[in-house]
C-alpha cells in the first residue's frame, strides 16, 4: 500500500481477513516513507516488517526500490497483495518481490493501464464497489487455485466470480488505545492553550483540500457554518497542516468570533490528532485522511464528497458504531475523479458539485447533532 494514509484505515477489514485466513503467516507491508506513521500507530504488523520507499527524490526512490526488492527476495515471500489500482510501479514491485502468488487489480476487458500478465490472482478493478470491499476481494482471490501457480499467466476469468457476497464492513477492525489519564492530560493542555474552548462542545473543521484542492468545500460555506455554530454557543476548531494556517486565519476573521480557534499545526502526530478527536464532538471535513482517522474515535463525522464519491471512499462506521454522514450534491458530472483518469478533472477549479451543498443545510444538521441527547461527549 504505497500511496495514501487514509486508505490504510479503509483496508482494515482486509488486514483482518488476511489474519483470519492465514493465522500463522508473517505480514510485511510496503509503503511510501511519508505514509508510515499510521501503520506504526495502528500496529498493523511488527515494525521490523514495515518497509518503506523514500520518494523525496528520484535517486532516493530508485535506490530504495533496489534495496527493498533485494530484501523481499531474501525473505522469501509466498504471496504479495498489490492494493494500488492502476499503478505500474507497484505492479513491478510485486513481480520483483519473487512471490509466486501475486494478487492485484487489472483492467480485464475494461479501460485502464495494462499492469502485466504476471498478476496471477487477478481482480478487475470495479468503480462501482466500495474500496474496502475491493481490498477484501484481493484476499478472496488468494483462495482460488485458478492461475495462481508460479510462472502461470493471468487467468482469463476474473477470480472474484467465485468470491463470497460480502456486505460493506461495519467496522475497520483497527483501533488505537488511550488511557483515561492520557486523554485527561491532553484535554487539560488543550484548554490551557485555548481557554475559549472551556465548558463548550467543540466542532472541528478541516477546510483544506490537500493535494487535490478541487475536493474542498468552499471557504465561504465553512465560514457561514462556523458563524452559526459560534452564535449558538459552540466552539469551532480549525485543523490542518501548518501550510493551512493562512486559510484558517482567513476563516477566523470571516467568522468574527473568539470561539473560533486556529488549531492548524497544533497536533504534532496522528496520535495527537486522534486524542483531539476524542475530546471533541463533531468533525466537518473535506474528503481526505481526517475523516477516515476519525472512525478510530467516538467523534461524529460529516464529510463532503463531489469530485470523488462516498460510495467508493466513504469512511467505515467508527468506534461505538458512530456512522459518518456523507454530503453529496448528485450533480450529473460528479464524481469526475477516478483511477481511470489519474484523478484529472475538467472543472478547472469550479467544483460546482461541492459549491451546491448548501451551508444552511450543513449548519442545521450540525446543530441538530450537537443538541441531540446522548451525542458523544469527552471520553474522559
Amino acid at each position: 500500500m504505497l500511496s495514501e494514509m487514509g486508505s490504510i484505515v479503509l483496508a482494515g477489514p482486509m488486514f483482518a481477513a488476511l489474519r483470519a485466513r492465514f493465522p500463522h503467516a508473517t505480514l510485511h507491508m510496503l509503503q511510501l516513507k511519508k505514509n508510515q506513521e499510521v501503520s506504526k500507530l495502528l500496529g498493523i504488523t511488527d515494525t521490523a516488517y514495515l518497509h518503506t520507499l523514500d520518494d523525496s527524490s528520484a535517486f532516493s526512490l530508485v535506490s530504495d526500490i533496489v534495496r527493498v526488492c533485494w530484501r523481499m527476495r531474501q525473505l522469501p515471500l509466498d504471496v504479495v497483495v498489490d492494493c494500488e489500482l492502476f499503478s505500474r510501479i507497484s505492479s513491478l514491485l510485486s513481480y520483483f518481490s519473487g512471490a509466486p502468488r501475486r494478487a492485484g487489480f487489472t483492467p480485464h476487458p475494461m479501460e485502464g493501464l495494462y499492469r502485466g500478465s504476471y498478476i496471477n490472482c487477478a481482480i478487475p478493478y470495479n468503480p462501482y464497489q466500495h474500496i474496502s470491499l475491493q481490498f477484501l476481494s484481493l484476499v478472496d482471490a488468494l483462495g482460488s487455485d485458478s492461475g495462481a501457480h508460479s510462472g502461470s499467466a493471468m487467468h482469463p476469468m476474473p477470480l472474484n466470480k467465485t468470491a463470497p457476497i460480502r456486505p460493506l464492513p461495519n467496522q475497520t477492525h483497527l483501533s488505537v488505545s488511550f488511557t483515561d489519564k492520557e486523554l485527561q492530560t491532553y484535554q487539560a493542555q488543550l484548554l490551557q492553550d485555548h481557554p475559549s474552548l472551556q465548558g463548550r462542545s467543540v466542532v472541528l473543521m478541516y477546510p483544506g483540500g490537500g493535494i487535490l484542492p478541487e475536493r474542498a468545500w468552499p471557504q465561504a460555506h465553512y465560514a457561514q457554518v462556523a458563524q452559526g455554530l459560534c452564535a449558538a454557543g459552540f466552539a469551532v476548531g480549525l485543523i490542518g497542516l501548518r501550510e493551512d494556517a493562512e486559510l484558517a486565519a482567513q476563516l477566523q476573521q470571516a467568522t468574527g468570533s473568539l470561539l473560533c480557534v486556529n488549531l492548524t499545526g497544533y497536533t504534532r502526530s496522528i496520535r495527537e490528532l486522534l486524542m483531539l478527536f476524542h475530546n471533541c464532538q463533531l468533525l466537518i471535513t473535506n474528503d481526505g485522511g481526517p475523516g477516515h482517522f476519525a472512525s478510530l474515535t467516538p467523534i461524529k463525522v460529516r464529510v463532503f464528497f463531489g469530485p470523488e464519491t462516498g460510495r467508493l471512499y466513504g469512511p467505515l462506521p467508527g468506534l461505538r458504531g458512530a456512522q459518518a454522514k456523507i454530503f453529496e450534491s448528485g450533480l450529473a458530472c460528479s464524481p469526475c475523479l477516478s483511477a481511470y483518469n489519474h484523478r484529472n478533472t475538467f472543472c478547472d477549479g469550479d467544483n460546482q458539485c461541492l459549491k451546491r451543498i448548501a451551508a444552511d443545510v450543513v449548519l442545521a444538521d450540525a446543530l441538530d447533532t450537537l443538541n441531540t441527547p446522548h451525542s458523544p461527549t469527552h471520553s474522559n
